[in-house]
């Protein structure tokens, strides 16, 4: 496929997921899952920022190659996790199986 159709496709289903992940229904799911107790959803900015991050991502990710952009990825996700308790990764484990010892070090207890 060519890339101008995998970065179309990539801006796409992050979008769908914007969409999805502002519905009430996700978000009760969220506070309820997650240590964001009071979670209202994403801001009009906060999903418009996210999909230019996905696109960024993307050209990065095709410049660098996938394994350092890998690399990259999971650098990035240990920084969050240590600085703010917080990732990509740690939001899908929270959102598909709770984990409560997770919830409560996220809360900082």
């Amino acid at each position: 496929m060519p890339t101008a159709w995998r970065f179309f496709l990539a801006i796409t289903i992050e979008a769908i997921w914007e969409l999805i992940e502002n519905t009430n229904t996700v978000i009760q799911h969220y506070r309820a899952a997650t240590a964001a107790l009071g979670y209202q959803g994403d801001t009009v900015m906060n999903s418009l920022g996210d999909i230019l991050c996905c696109g960024i991502g993307f050209i990065v990710a095709r410049q660098f190659g996938w394994r350092r952009a890998l690399i990259i990825f999971f650098l990035t996700e240990a920084v969050l996790l240590i600085w703010i308790r917080d990732s990509l990764l740690l939001e899908i484990i929270m959102l598909v199986s709770p984990i409560n010892a997770i919830r409560v070090w996220q809360m900082g207890h």
